[in-house]
């Protein structure tokens, strides 16, 4: 065993951290014009990235947190646009042992890119049809996903209960972020370019259980 030279000073429990991380960002973070349930939502966002001024871009359907929960205690899958979204999802959190799926990876992904000329992350969504009506869908990474979401359920794709838009980016992520908040589906997310998948499986997790 090796003797350390120095030792610093740092709070080493977990769950204190945890209680201190949360009590800060309650602090710091202007949370008065958000109903209580975004709010709860809010601060795991600001726990994920470390920015109190996200609040400030959250934009969101008055019934999206109680929709989301809703379905996740019917049982409801979770969508995920990216493997690091999925990942992120904690598992224990999930009142109903719920699904966590991402199909970008699928074997059929490539082929069906090719074919619609898009993204594989885009396009991995068509995988998920016989799954998406009163889904939870958490989109952190691909703005081309969002965009072909909101096609789909233009063109008449079965309705997910909520959708947690908040991919990042350059190219398409402001855009694709104000469509949705735009159309009339139930949904959550961070306007402009900052978003992806400690964010929205923060979100996520938020949702999913009432212990912070």
């Amino acid at each position: 065993m090796h003797e350390f030279e120095y030792e610093y000073e740092y709070e080493k429990d977990g769950a204190e951290i945890y209680r201190r991380s949360f009590a800060t960002i309650r602090a710091e973070a202007d949370l008065s014009g958000l109903p209580e349930d975004v709010a709860r939502v809010a601060v795991r966002m600001v726990h994920a990235c470390g920015q109190v001024d996200l609040v400030e871009d959250l934009a969101y359907s008055s019934a999206v947190v109680a929709r989301a929960r809703e379905a996740l205690d019917a049982g409801a899958p979770v969508l995920c646009d990216a493997e690091m979204v999925a990942s992120g999802v904690t598992r224990r959190r999930l009142p109903e042992d719920n699904d966590v799926v991402c199909t970008l990876n699928d074997p059929r992904t490539p082929a069906l890119a090719a074919q619609l000329g898009t993204t594989r992350t885009a396009a991995a969504l068509e995988l998920w049809r016989d799954r998406l009506d009163g889904a939870v869908v958490a989109i952190g990474n691909a703005p081309t996903a969002l965009f072909h979401l909101l096609e789909m359920v233009a063109a008449g794709a079965p309705r997910p209960a909520a959708v947690l838009g908040i991919p990042v980016g350059f190219i398409g992520a402001v855009e694709s972020k104000d469509a949705l908040a735009a159309s009339d589906l139930e949904h959550l997310v961070v306007r402009g370019r900052r978003g992806g998948s400690a964010i929205t499986a923060a979100a996520v997790n938020a949702i999913a259980s009432d212990v912070e």
